[in-house]
Formats: C-alpha cells, sequence, structure tokens
C-alpha cells in the first residue's frame, strides 16, 4: 500500500519561500507520476503541479515561474520549492501519487499547511 508523508510548510510572510517535501513507500517510485495540489479554506482542491519519471513537468498558470517540482528517484521524494509566496497561497498543501501503469493507483498524503501572511 503506498504511503506518502509530507514535511516542511509553515509560515512564512508575502515574497518568502518556503519548501515542502514528500516521502513515498510501499511501491516502485518509478511507476507513478508524483503530484502536488492544495485545498484553502472554502475551496476545491486544486491542481498544482506533476512531475512524471522522466522529470518532465506540469504547473498551473498561477505558480508557474515561482514554484519548482522536482523528484529525487534515488531517495524516493518529491520536493515543492515555493518562492515569490502570497496571501493567496495560504492552503493546506497535499502531495499525490498516481500510477500510470495497470494495476493503476492514486494516493494522497495527508496534507501539510502553509500559511502566507501579508
Amino acid at each position: 500500500q503506498v504511503q506518502l508523508v509530507e514535511s516542511g510548510g509553515g509560515s512564512v510572510q508575502a515574497g518568502g519561500s518556503l519548501r515542502v517535501s514528500c516521502l513515498f513507500s510501499g511501491d516502485s517510485f518509478s511507476s507513478y507520476v508524483l503530484g502536488w495540489f492544495r485545498q484553502a479554506p472554502g475551496r476545491q482542491r486544486e491542481f498544482i503541479a506533476t512531475i512524471n519519471r522522466g522529470g518532465y513537468t506540469n504547473y498551473a498558470d498561477s505558480v508557474k515561474g515561482r514554484f519548482t517540482i522536482s523528484r529525487d528517484n534515488a531517495k524516493n521524494t518529491v520536493a515543492l520549492q515555493m518562492n515569490s509566496l502570497q496571501p493567496e497561497d495560504t492552503a493546506v498543501y497535499y502531495c499525490n501519487a498516481a500510477r500510470a501503469t495497470i494495476p493503476y493507483n492514486n494516493a494522497w498524503g495527508q496534507g501539510t499547511q502553509v500559511t502566507v501572511s501579508s
């Protein structure tokens, strides 16, 4: 069973930076597309970024140029470096793992809070 454990996050002032990381276990890491999503109070969970095993990345327009997703296939981790943070980035950030091959599988981490003050 895939498990995702997030770390990092916290509080920062607008314009600052934070990094969140996610440790993957329970299956073949290279078989998964890894991603980050976030959910602010009263809003739906939204896509931020994904990265496949080859390092190809995809970003939401709202974070493009400010956030960087990366993965370490040797350590089974995926990270999200967040720069130029704004109050609207405040949310719970979730790690996601989606298996790209059969048997398909989708897993979520427990979430980590990121708070940006103005």
